[in-house]
């Protein structure tokens, strides 16, 4: 039986962090995204920023956490305080990112990282959690709404590459995570 947690992220997981979103993102986006694109996921640069998550986040209430199975990083939550202009920073916190495996996934590793990541998000003060979904995303969403996640409304669009040649279309849900006190 695996030994199986989830634990702050180390500069030495980087690599492993980029591997499993780059693993994700071709899974669930292979469709849809330029090859190109999600082949960054991989490379030199995306290594060097999940890095940076760890020796130099944004904030002090930034985090990245890790899914570990005995020693293997298999999946990973980026959070931080909600950077959109309806919520507030202080008490709306965002995941960034998460992601598993393909290969580990169904076995329990999302699940522990959003309650890891929203026991974190309590901790540091926040009053609700969001998270960006592209609309295609169904696996996902459909697995945070079991988790108590809804819909609020809120839309976007993202140009990937500044030309309308690659549009995303995401929606957000969030959910009440205590009174932050």
């Amino acid at each position: 039986m695996a030994e199986l947690s989830v634990r702050a992220a180390t500069v030495g997981d980087a690599a492993y962090v980029a591997d499993a979103q780059a693993a994700a993102w071709h899974d669930t986006f292979g469709a849809t995204l330029p090859a190109a694109l999600l082949d960054q996921l991989r490379g030199a640069a995306a290594v060097e920023q999940w890095r940076l998550a760890v020796t130099d986040p944004p904030t002090p209430r930034h985090r990245l956490l890790v899914a570990v199975a005995d020693a293997d990083v298999v999946g990973f939550a980026a959070v931080g305080p909600a950077g959109d202009p309806d919520l507030d920073q202080e008490t709306d916190a965002e995941i960034v990112a998460l992601s598993v495996q393909p290969a580990r996934g169904h076995e329990g590793h999302g699940s522990r990282l959003v309650n890891a990541t929203v026991d974190q998000l309590r901790s540091d003060g926040f009053r609700t959690a969001h998270v960006w979904l592209t609309e295609t995303d169904t696996v996902l969403r459909a697995f945070l709404e079991r988790a108590g996640w809804a819909d609020d409304g809120a839309r976007r669009t993202l140009d990937l590459h500044g030309d309308a040649t690659v549009v995303v279309t995401q929606l957000r849900l969030g959910v009440a995570i205590g009174d932050g006190g």
